[in-house]
């Protein structure tokens, strides 16, 4: 028998995930919109997934397997529909994969009735997270993926290790695991992402070498690396394209974040920074570009902060973080995916071309404070003249 206290909160689930999300009109910058609600949360989890509904074997409704957040996710668009694999931590901590869509990218976000079940080859392995989704030139779609294990040689309960996952489907729904990339210069490995397409015949990665499973140590920041087989993937060499920068958005470490942006004036990267604050980390998310022809050379590094966690996005499992990995440009317009503070997913949009004026034509970061109130006081003194003072 079905506990009546299951369709009372069905009821009440389907208005939340049936409400309109409409644009924050508070909020205005000209780079793009945000919205007023968060897309995914805890509560968007179907009860199948946290309660056993037979009054018989839970007779108070007990909520069995708890959802503790829903963030950092993965974004394609598939079959008509805006797809996300999100990351979602249960209430015992271990993260899995859980796809969820929407037929316009900003509302009404399901999930399939199932979460995703990765081929279980990696012993090992204890959590996964934070998959960044590439539709690649050579017909499959690639998850790339956070792979955390215990370290054993370290006498420390919560030592661990990170290395980047890597499975490959064809419809987000049966997966085939492909074998862990290996960096032969870069010990950890962090925050990896596939590029779209074949460079010189070869597949070409957005890596960040870590030292440990936290610090980034000699890291000096995303990297790009080639490898001959992607059933086989091993890189030689790595080459760091954004920077780690002293008394930047980027000084305490920095990730590749959502598959690149191709646009005919180059590829945008939309990557997180961190900083250290005296109330600790803190995320945010910056753009940067990169050659057509060459895409690990940078041709534009906007200045600062692209998007910040403001309001409500400040708070939550770890505080004052922003996060992407999902990003879906669609005729014309682009869905930026991210996650606030560790525990649920919102949406920014934007436009192609909006996105290109800001990446190449925003100035870039002088690095020191004299030019940069140089650099100030000079469009103060050009918008002054222009307004006749």
């Amino acid at each position: 028998m079905i506990h009546e206290k299951y369709y009372e909160m069905k009821k009440a689930q389907e208005e939340f995930l049936s409400r309109p999300n409409k644009v924050n009109n508070a909020f205005y910058n000209g780079v793009y919109e945000r919205y007023e609600n968060p897309i995914l949360t805890r509560d968007s989890i179907p009860l199948t997934w946290k309660y056993d509904l037979n009054k018989d074997t839970n007779p108070f409704f007990m909520e069995r397997l708890g959802i503790n957040a829903v963030m950092n996710s993965g974004a394609i668009f598939l079959n008509g529909k805006f797809c996300l694999v999100c990351r979602v931590e249960g209430n015992d901590r271990k993260s899995f994969f859980a796809v969820a869509e929407s037929p316009n990218g900003i509302d009404n976000f399901r999930f399939r009735d199932y979460p995703v079940v990765l081929p279980d080859t990696c012993p090992e392995e204890t959590n996964v997270y934070d998959m960044r989704l590439t539709q690649h030139e050579d017909g499959w779609i690639y998850g790339v993926f956070c792979s955390e294990s215990k370290d054993k040689s370290n006498p420390d309960l919560g030592a661990a290790v990170a290395a980047a996952g890597i499975v490959r489907t064809k419809n987000l729904e049966t997966w085939e695991r492909l074998p862990n990339l290996v960096t032969k210069k870069s010990p950890q490995q962090r925050n990896v992402c596939l590029h779209p397409e074949f460079i010189n015949g070869k597949y070409a990665f957005y890596t960040r070498p870590m030292d440990d499973f936290i610090n980034t140590g000699s890291g000096g920041g995303i990297g790009f690396g080639l490898c001959d087989d992607i059933t086989n993937p091993v890189i030689d060499e790595e080459k760091i394209i954004s920077r780690r920068i002293y008394h930047t958005i980027t000084e305490a470490k920095n990730g590749a974040g959502a598959t690149p942006i191709k646009t005919d004036r180059g590829w945008i990267h939309i990557s997180h920074g961190v900083r250290n604050t005296a109330d600790g980390l803190r995320y945010v998310l910056y753009v940067y570009a990169t050659a057509l022809d060459d895409p690990s050379r940078v041709i534009a590094e906007p200045s600062g902060v692209f998007l910040v966690p403001l309001g409500a996005e400040r708070t939550g499992d770890v505080s004052n973080v922003v996060f992407t990995n999902g990003a879906i440009e669609h005729e014309g317009k682009v869905y930026i995916y991210y996650a606030s503070s560790d525990t649920r997913m919102h949406v920014a949009t934007t436009t192609v071309e909006r996105l290109i004026d800001y990446t190449f034509n925003t100035p870039s970061d002088p690095h020191r404070s004299p030019d940069c109130v140089k650099q100030r006081c000079e469009l103060i003194k050009k918008n002054l003249e222009l307004l006749g003072k």
